[in-house]
């Protein structure tokens, strides 16, 4: 009885393993880490005048004052000097600095500006300052792309600027890295993610209607303005896709050598599998196999006499 109950063990053991095989989940990996949450993340300071929309979360470290938070209408938590906001802000240094390595699509700095340009995925240069005027339209052209535009010292947008984006899938990636700060005109339309290394401002009514203002060691100056970094979920006329505020992106396919990045980004439920089908076929392979064993070993077992 007891070598039984043991056998029949181990083979409902391997069928667990099995079972595990077809059920074993992760989340995916975005290059922003715990920054994805935030739809705005200071450094020394997050101020505010009149009545401005976060969607997503809103952090400060190691700074800890975040003005005018009473004119904030927020859905998500506020985070100041504490260890949620300094993993944040660790993630984004690492993120900024990931953008900043890969390698060059294109070198726009001798047009010094983004307006009325029409552009493919891939990775832009400007060696110093960008200006957008007018509108700047991507076009993405299938899963798993990432715009990136690595901008040497400032990106400026003048009034009613425009950042339009055209096919976007749930799984790409919008993403600004300027080398000191970025200042958004007002009436501008933003789209993607900024992540500057000392300052973001955003003037009188401007929009980040699918991204992040990330400011890696300045602050974060706002003037009644929307920002979310899911603009889906805010019931607004312009999709991001599903891609959480365009924070995907294949990175190593990109030329990034460091560690990998799914393309998926990890907010809103987005899940990948983490054991391809074929394991999870083998675990059941071995399963079938085991219980055959078991059989066999059980009709060939003698009876043993009572009187033994």
């Amino acid at each position: 009885m007891t070598k039984k109950g043991s056998f029949f063990g181990a083979a409902f053991a391997l069928g667990c393993v099995g079972a595990i095989g077809l059920s074993q989940r992760a989340d995916a990996q975005t290059i922003l880490g715990t920054a994805e949450s935030f739809a705005v993340l200071g450094a020394s300071t997050v101020t505010n005048t009149g009545a401005t929309t976060i969607n997503g979360n809103l952090g400060v470290d190691p700074g800890t004052a975040i003005t005018d938070l009473a004119g904030i209408s927020l859905t998500g938590t506020s985070y100041a000097a504490d260890a949620v906001g300094l993993q944040a802000q660790t993630d984004e240094k690492n993120a900024y600095n990931s953008l900043a390595a890969l390698p060059s699509t294109a070198n726009l700095t001798s047009t010094g500006t983004l307006g009325g340009l029409s552009l493919t995925p891939g990775v832009y240069t400007f060696n110093s300052s960008a200006q957008l005027t007018g509108a700047l339209t991507l076009n993405f052209t299938a899963p798993n792309q990432e715009f990136v535009f690595q901008i040497g010292s400032t990106l400026t947008t003048a009034s009613a600027s425009s950042v339009i984006i055209v096919g976007g899938n749930s799984t790409d990636g919008v993403f600004f890295q300027v080398g000191s700060s970025a200042t958004l005109g007002s009436g501008t339309s933003f789209e993607g993610n900024i992540l500057a290394d000392t300052s973001i401002t955003l003037t009188t009514g401007a929009t980040i209607l699918c991204g992040r203002a990330l400011a890696q060691t300045g602050a974060v100056t706002m003037d009644a303005n929307t920002i979310s970094n899911n603009c889906g979920s805010q019931g607004s006329s312009i999709s991001d896709h599903g891609s959480v505020g365009y924070s995907g992106g294949n990175f190593v396919n990109t030329g990034y050598t460091g560690p990998g990045f799914s393309g998926v980004p990890s907010g809103g439920g987005v899940t990948a599998p983490e054991i391809a089908p074929a394991s999870a076929a083998s675990g059941l392979t071995l399963l079938l196999g085991s219980l055959l064993v078991l059989r066999g070993r059980l009709r060939v077992q003698p009876r043993r006499s009572s009187l033994a």
